[in-house]
This record gives C-alpha cells, structure tokens and sequence, in this order.
C-alpha cells in the first residue's frame, strides 16, 4: 500500500493507491460523510492527483465508517442565506482549484460539462463508486456521476431532496433517468424513499452488490483486472465516445467512432493489443 502525494493537503477525504488502483475514501465517519466544502476541494484535488499518476489505471471511491455519503452537512445547510447571496455557498468552495489532466484521449466533451461534478466524466479513467451504507442527497448526485457503482448488501438511496424542500440539483435530473428510465426515476425523486441494495440493482442504480466486508476489495480487484488486461488509452477513448454519445445524433456517434478508430490504429496500445493475443502472453499496454 502506498500513499499518493496530491499537491495539497486533504481535509474530510484520504487517497491512497492499492496496486494500480486509486483509493479515495471520503473520511467523516462521525457524520456518515456528510459533504462540507473541505471534501469537494480535496475531491477534486485527489481526483486530479489520480489522473496525472500514470501508476494508476483506475479509481474507487468509498466512505469511511458504516456509510458512503449522507449528503450534504446539515450544518452548512441550516448557515444558508439566499438573501446575502449564498445560494451557490457549497458549490463555490472548490473555486481556484487546478485540477488539470491530459484530456487528449477520445472526442472532447468539455462543452457539454459544468457545474459542481461535470469533471468526473472528463478524468480518463474509471470511476468506480463502492457505496457502503447510506448514500444520500448529494451524496448520491455524486455517486451517479461516477462510472459504474457497487453496493454493499446494506446499502441504500435516497434522493432526500423533496424531504427538504430542495429540488433536483447537479444535473440528477439528467442523470437518474438515464439509468433507471423515466418513471422510477420521478417515483425516486417525488418520495425520496429508502431503495435498497437489491432493488437498487434491478433499477440500474448499481452495477453489483457485494457483501459488506467485501465491498472495498471487490472494487479494487475489478479496478486492478482492467488495469492488467485492457488498454488504458481504450479506456479513456471509449469513455468519452459515450459521453459525447448522449449529445450526438447516431450518424455523429459513428463518425466519431470512425475517426477514433483510425487513431487507434496508430496507437501503440493497438500494436500491443494485436501482439500479445498473437504471442499468446500477458498484455503490457502504456496507455500510448
């Protein structure tokens, strides 16, 4: 287990690499890792961090403690006043964060990105979120944001926002009917109701559900199984493909799969890919 080394410190959140894989592990476990503007910066510092280490080939994100993220800290919310310009109070704290990385792989989707989490999609490797418990309101915007997702048998969404008068922010209202289709996604927004692990699945909120003392290693075992056997550069081109996918007519999504293809061609990667299969041996790609 080795320690990354972000440019600065990180407060309400750890990262660490385990093999090739990037742990981030949101770190309030007093609070359930209720979201504070600390995290969101070290969030994207971390994020950051993972993406310019060409060690790691994957990221997972958990919680400490017995949940994933309860959303937003009450605190922060109660402090809120709209009449002394404080709407967007937690979505500012990460101003003046630099958190570049090389986003030359794939179609750029930089455009059609923004807000609080729009750089999740643009970091070119997979985002995993290994949800533990509750995941909640914010918390759980953030968790669609990421790639793919696998529960604990114990873990459960909410969306909570009807519940506190609040509305459905940082583009859920996009995200979550895109995974589960539009009906569930109203019923889960209109009732903020508990969906379990197991339901969770069927909908299409998680990809897996693991056992609860295995949540961690099966994430970071699926995380280092890319990271040995497909190409990094494959990755983050295909990532970007289906983001920009969701903005384009099919005729412009074969196109740019057409242009892709033919730079992947000239890719070292390609050559690799082509070489190991022949040769019979474990893959050795660069990502080049």
């Amino acid at each position: 287990m080795a320690a990354a080394s972000p440019p600065e410190p990180l407060e309400d959140l750890t990262l660490e690499t385990r093999g090739s894989v990037a742990l981030i592990t949101l770190n309030r476990p007093d609070k359930l890792n209720a979201w504070t503007a600390a995290m969101e910066r070290s969030m994207r510092i971390a994020m950051a961090a993972a993406a310019n280490d060409p060690a790691v080939r994957a990221i997972v994100v958990t919680g400490a403690g017995r949940g994933f993220c309860a959303g937003a800290d009450m605190n922060l919310l109660q402090e809120i006043d709209p009449d002394a310009g404080e709407k967007r109070s937690l979505a500012s704290a990460s101003s003046g964060v630099t958190y570049d990385w090389d986003r030359s792989a794939g179609p750029d989707i930089s455009s059609h990105m923004g807000g609080r989490f729009g750089y999740v999609p643009q970091i070119p490797k997979p985002v995993i979120a290994a949800i533990n418990g509750p995941c909640a309101g914010l918390g759980m915007v953030f968790a669609l944001w990421c790639d793919m997702r696998i529960g604990a048998e114990d873990c459960f969404f909410t969306t909570a926002f009807s519940k506190r008068g609040l509305i459905a922010e940082h583009g859920i209202s996009w995200l979550l009917p895109e995974l589960t289709g539009h009906s569930v996604a109203m019923d889960l927004l209109f009732s903020a109701r508990r969906v379990e692990a197991d339901e969770a699945r069927s909908v299409g909120l998680l990809n897996a559900v693991a056992p609860s003392d295995g949540l961690v290693d099966q994430a970071l075992a699926y995380g280092q199984d890319l990271a040995d056997s497909v190409s990094p550069r494959s990755v983050a081109v295909m990532k970007a493909q289906v983001w920009k996918a969701r903005f384009q007519s099919l005729r412009e999504a074969i196109d740019t799969g057409d242009d892709e293809m033919n730079k992947s061609f000239a890719s070292a990667d390609f050559k690799e890919g082509v070489a190991h299969f022949v040769e019979k041996r474990a893959p050795n790609f660069t990502g080049k």
